[in-house]
């Protein structure tokens, strides 16, 4: 509902909020609202990119749960407009530093986590393209905690997530990586 002072809607909890003010603009108030990522109201989509260089995978370590401190493929979710290509390119950039192509999925999952009562805390339906380096030096921004470049054996070592161990380690690998990757 508009009002000559802003935007007023009690059903999310957004009070008045005059216009030209330059804090938080009520549309990102709004957004965060409306699509929170805990305890969603529908499946949030996301994507990832699966990066090689030198015979090494691009990982991160995740710094906000779901997969808390476990090591993973970088990305993020889809905003409006954005095709799934471009949301990799954007969300590994922020997250590593790293710039990228990315191209055809090669990996599509859905990561469903349940609070103690059985509520759903978060629910992501994510696809990972593969993609290409082009530039850049992995440093984490965003919600990673460390970016760098990881090869077979240091995968080994690290507490990675479920779905990238799939992703890396699976059957289903052998047709989608465009070199052998043990």
């Amino acid at each position: 509902m508009q009002s000559s002072k802003g935007i007023i809607s009690d059903t999310i909890g957004i009070k008045a909020v005059p216009l030209g003010m330059n804090t938080l603009s009520t549309i990102d108030i709004f957004a965060s609202k409306l699509m929170s990522h805990s305890y969603p109201t529908q499946p949030i989509p996301a994507v990832g990119a699966v990066v090689f260089k030198d015979q090494s995978v691009l990982l991160v370590r995740r710094g906000q749960p779901p997969n808390l401190d476990l090591w993973a493929i970088p990305g993020g979710c889809v905003r409006l407009g954005e095709t799934l290509q471009e949301a990799a390119q954007r969300e590994i950039w922020e997250e590593t530093s790293i710039r990228i192509r990315a191209h055809r999925p090669i990996y599509f999952f859905d990561t469903i986590d349940r609070d103690g009562e059985g509520r759903i805390r978060y629910h992501y339906v994510i696809v990972d393209l593969l993609a290409d380096y082009v530039e850049g030096w992995p440093t984490a921004g965003d919600d990673a905690l460390e970016a760098r470049w990881v090869t077979p054996t240091e995968l080994d070592a690290l507490p990675v997530s479920e779905a990238t161990l799939n992703l890396l380690r699976g059957e289903k690998r052998k047709d989608a990586f465009p070199f052998e990757w043990r």
